[in-house]
C-alpha cells in the first residue's frame, strides 16, 4: 500500500501541513503567551515606572503615616484599571515589608502563593536598598503565574516599610490558549482536508502519465509497438512521453531488423550445407543444425559432451582461450567422409562459447587424389612414348648408316606411331580442357539418330572383322530425329563400340541396339546399348569407369593402345546434350554400355546458315 506513488504523495502533504501547523501553533502560542507577559510588566512600568516619580513619592509619603497601608491600598485602588487589576485573575496585595504579612489588598491573604513566589523574599531584602524597583520582571513562562513585587520606604526613617505585590494568576492567558487550541485544530484539520485533496490532484497529474508509461513499457516488454503514448503536456513529462515514443519506434524498428536478420540466419543456419554445432564454456550442445546431425550419423540433443561427440577437449579448451578472429582446425573421419572441423570463439568468456562449423572434405580429397593420379597418369602416358621415341631415335643416330634399310624403317614408323599417340593423348587433353572451359561449343541439329547408329557400326565393321568378331546391329523401326551435335554423339558411339571390339576376344560377338525409351506412355528419351561378350568391367570399377585416365587392366590397355580418356570425353559430351551413360546389369561375361539422349532439347537458342550454305544451330 505505502509503496504508490499516490499515498506517498498524500503522506508527505499531511506531514507537511501537520508540521506546520505545530509550528504555527508553537509559535501563536509563545507569541501570545509573551505578548501577555510583555503586557503585564508594562502596565507595571506605566504606573511604577521611572517616568512616574511622582505617583511613587505619593507612595512613599503615604507609607509614611500611621495607617499607611490602608492609604497604599486607597491609591493602588486609584490606579486598578492601568495595572489591569479586574479582581478575579489580577490582583494586588500591600505586604508587611519586613514579615511580609498581608496587610491590605484586593483579595484575601489566602490568594497570596507564599511558598511559590520568590519575589516576595527579594522584595524584602531589596526594601532597605531599592528606591521604588519593580521586582519580579524575570518571570518563568511556565511558572503558572505572573507577580511583581514594588518596596516601598517612607520618606522619613521609620521603622515602617511596605510591599506592593502584584499577583496574575494567569487564568486569562490559559483561556486565550483554550481558544487558540481548537482555531489551531480547525485550521489544521481544514488544511489536511486541502492538503489531501491537493495532494491528491497533485498525485494524478504526476502519477498520471508516469503510470501511463509503466503501461506504455509492460506493453514494450510484450512486444505490442501498436500504440503510441498520448502526450497530454508540454512540460517535462510531456517530453519524457515523447522520448518514451521515439525509443519505442527506434526499438521496433531495431527489434524487426535484428528480427529479420535471425529469421535470415535460421535459414542459412538451417539449410547450409556446412554442419554448424554450438557449445557453451563448459563443452555442452547448445544448437546444431540438420546438415551437422547428418555429417557425424548421431543426434546432437542439447547438453550432449564436446568430448563425446569429438573427444579432443584439449583443442576445446584451446580454442576458448583465442582471440577473435583466430580459429583452431582439425579433422576427423566419420565412417567413409572426412569432416573438417573449424572451431572458433563467440561472445565473451562468461557467456560465450566454441562454434564449430564442420565441412565435409571426402570430395575435395577425391579430387586431390584423383588430380595427382590424373598428373602421374599424364607424365607416365607421355613418358612411355617420348623414351621409345628417344630409344629409337638415338639408335638410329649412332648407327651411322650402319643398319639395314628395312630395320631403320622400322625403327622410324614406331618413331611415328609413338608421335601419332602422343598426339592423340594431347588432343584429348584439349578436348577436356574446352568442355571442363565450356569454350566447345555444339553444333546442334536434328538429325537421324538411326542413320548415325548404323554409320558407326558401319565404320568398325572392319575393325570388327579383322578380329573375327561378329557385329551386329538391332534397331527398332521409325525412331524420330533428334537434336544434338551428331559429329560429337558419332565420337561417343565409336567411342563406345571401339571398346566394345578392343577388350573383347578374338571371335567374340558384339550386339548394338537402339530404341525408344517407353516410361509411363511417355517417350522422351532414345537409347542405343552396346553389348559384349568381352573380359568385363569388375563391379569395384564400374563407378570409376568414366574417371580420367582410369584403366581397369592398365598393361592391357595400352597394349591396345588406350589412352584412358575415351569414355571420359564421351561422358562430358553426353552431359551436354542432357543425357547419361551407364553400366547397366550383363548376364553372363561382358559389358553392356547404355546411351540415353533425349529427343527435343530444353531450349532451341537460334539458327543461322553458315559460310558454306549447310545449316548450322546454336548450342541448347
Amino acid at each position: 500500500m505505502f509503496r504508490s506513488l499516490h499515498v506517498k504523495l498524500t503522506l508527505i502533504m499531511l506531514l507537511l501541513i501537520i508540521a506546520l501547523m505545530a509550528v504555527v501553533g508553537t509559535f501563536l502560542t509563545a507569541s501570545v503567551t509573551g505578548f501577555y507577559i510583555n503586557n503585564f510588566y508594562q502596565q507595571l512600568d506605566s504606573v511604577f515606572g521611572v517616568d512616574q516619580r511622582e505617583f511613587v513619592s505619593d507612595l512613599r509619603g503615604a507609607a509614611g503615616e500611621p495607617d499607611g497601608a490602608e492609604r497604599l491600598r486607597e491609591m493602588l485602588e486609584v490606579n486598578a484599571g492601568p495595572l489591569g487589576i479586574d479582581y478575579r485573575t489580577r490582583n494586588y496585595f500591600v505586604l508587611d515589608g519586613h514579615s511580609g504579612a498581608w496587610l491590605a489588598g484586593s483579595d484575601s491573604a489566602d490568594a497570596l502563593p507564599m511558598d511559590q513566589s520568590p519575589n516576595l523574599l527579594t522584595a524584602r531584602l531589596a526594601v532597605r536598598n531599592w528606591d521604588a524597583t519593580i521586582v519580579g520582571e524575570e518571570s518563568y513562562l511556565n511558572a503558572g503565574y505572573m507577580d511583581a513585587a514594588i518596596p516601598v520606604l517612607p520618606e522619613v526613617q521609620t521603622e515602617q516599610a511596605f510591599i506592593i505585590y502584584i499577583l496574575d494568576n494567569q487564568e486569562t492567558l490559559s483561556g486565550l490558549h483554550r481558544q487558540l487550541f481548537p482555531i489551531i485544530m480547525q485550521a489544521l484539520i481544514l488544511g489536511m482536508t486541502i492538503a489531501a485533496f491537493l495532494s491528491f490532484l497533485l498525485a494524478k497529474a504526476m502519477v498520471g502519465p508516469i503510470e501511463s508509461l509503466t503501461d506504455g513499457a509492460e506493453r514494450i516488454a510484450a512486444g505490442k509497438f501498436d500504440r503510441p503514448l498520448p502526450i497530454e503536456s508540454y512540460d517535462e513529462i510531456g517530453a519524457l512521453t515523447g522520448t518514451f515514443n521515439k525509443m519505442a519506434d527506434t526499438l521496433q524498428s531495431t527489434l524487426a531488423a535484428v528480427e529479420n536478420e535471425r529469421d535470415k540466419l535460421d535459414i542459412l543456419f538451417l539449410h547450409m550445407t556446412d554442419g554448424v554445432v554450438a557449445f557453451d564454456l563448459n563443452g555442452a550442445v547448445i544448437h546444431s543444425n540438420p546438415a551437422a546431425r547428418e555429417m557425424l550419423r548421431q543426434e546432437l540433443e542439447p547438453g550432449r559432451d564436446y568430448a563425446e561427440i569429438f573427444g579432443d577437449m584439449e583443442l576445446f579448451q584451446k580454442t576458448l582461450n583465442l582471440h577473435r578472429p583466430n580459429y583452431s582446425e582439425s579433422e576427423i573421419a566419420v565412417g567413409e567422409r572426412t569432416l573438417e572441423l573449424l572451431l572458433a570463439p563467440f561472445s565473451d568468456k562468461i557467456l560465450g562459447g566454441v562454434l564449430v562449423v564442420l565441412h565435409d572434405v571426402t570430395e575435395h580429397h577425391r579430387n586431390e587424389a584423383r588430380r595427382k593420379e590424373f598428373v602421374a597418369n599424364v607424365s607416365h602416358e607421355l613418358r612411355t612414348p617420348l623414351t621409345n621415341v628417344r630409344g629409337y631415335a638415338e639408335t638410329l643416330r649412332d648407327a651411322e648408316g650402319s643398319i639395314p634399310l628395312d630395320t631403320a624403317n622400322g625403327f622410324l614408323d614406331i618413331i611415328i606411331n609413338e608421335t601419332d599417340r602422343m598426339t592423340h593423348i594431347v588432343q584429348d587433353l584439349l578436348i577436356l580442357s574446352r568442355l571442363d572451359a565450356g569454350n566447345t561449343e555444339m553444333a546442334f541439329r536434328r538429325f537421324s539418330f538411326r542413320e548415325a547408329v548404323e554409320n558407326v557400326v558401319r565404320a568398325n565393321t572392319i575393325s570388327a572383322a579383322a578380329r573375327n568378331q561378329e557385329l551386329s546391329c538391332v534397331i527398332q523401326d521409325d525412331l524420330p530425329e533428334i537434336d544434338g551435335d551428331r559429329i560429337r554423339l558419332e565420337q561417343v558411339m565409336t567411342n563406345i563400340i571401339g571398346n566394345a571390339i578392343k577388350y573383347t576376344p578374338d571371335g567374340g560377338h558384339i550386339k548394338v541396339s537402339a530404341g525408344l525409351e517407353n516410361i509411363n506412355n511417355n517417350i522422351n528419351n532414345i537409347w542405343m546399348d552396346v553389348w559384349d561378350d568381352g573380359i568385363g568391367i569388375p563391379k569395384e570399377s564400374r563407378n570409376r569407369i568414366f574417371d580420367r585416365f582410369y584403366r581397369v587392366d592398365k598393361a592391357r590397355s595400352r597394349e591396345s593402345g588406350g589412352t584412358g580418356l575415351g569414355l571420359s570425353i564421351a561422358w562430358e559430351i553426353v552431359q551436354r546434350h542432357h543425357g547419361a551413360l551407364s553400366l547397366p546389369d550383363h548376364e553372363g561375361p561382358g559389358t553392356t554400355v547404355r546411351l540415353i539422349l533425349p529427343i527435343r532439347q530444353k531450349m532451341i537458342l537460334g539458327r543461322e546458315n553458315n559460310a558454306k550454305g549447310g545449316e548450322k544451330n546454336a548450342a541448347v
